[in-house]
């Protein structure tokens, strides 16, 4: 025979595997305080970058504030480059989205015709 322990602790793992198959919901994989570390690392990172391009600010000297520089010139067209967006949805989604994902659908098709 199978322990009442053994059967209880595989009722709460098939209740918890239940419920996380049937949520949407984001589920957090750092904790709080984990988040709070990244974050400022990320931000002193930041600092550090702003640092950076100050000084070479100062080295290059001072420039027609008007004149874009080479490197905003590059991160312009960066930004205007043409970016392939995927998305993994299951049946469900595509049930509760499917009027939203039409409309997008049409939209782009309409758009790519005029373009032609």
């Amino acid at each position: 025979m199978v322990s009442r322990k053994a059967v209880t602790v595989l009722l709460v793992v098939h209740v918890a595997a239940m419920l996380a198959s049937q949520t949407e919901a984001f589920v957090p994989i750092f904790t709080h305080s984990e988040l709070q570390k990244i974050r400022e690392k990320e931000r002193n990172r930041g600092q550090k970058k702003s640092l950076v391009l100050q000084k070479r600010s100062e080295e290059v000297g001072p420039l027609d504030p008007l004149e874009p520089t080479e490197e905003e010139e590059n991160q312009v067209i960066k930004l205007t480059a043409p970016v392939e967006i995927g998305m993994k949805m299951n049946s469900r989604q595509l049930e509760k989205y499917q009027a939203a994902l039409e409309g997008l659908l049409s939209e782009a098709l309409l758009s790519t015709q005029n373009d032609e």
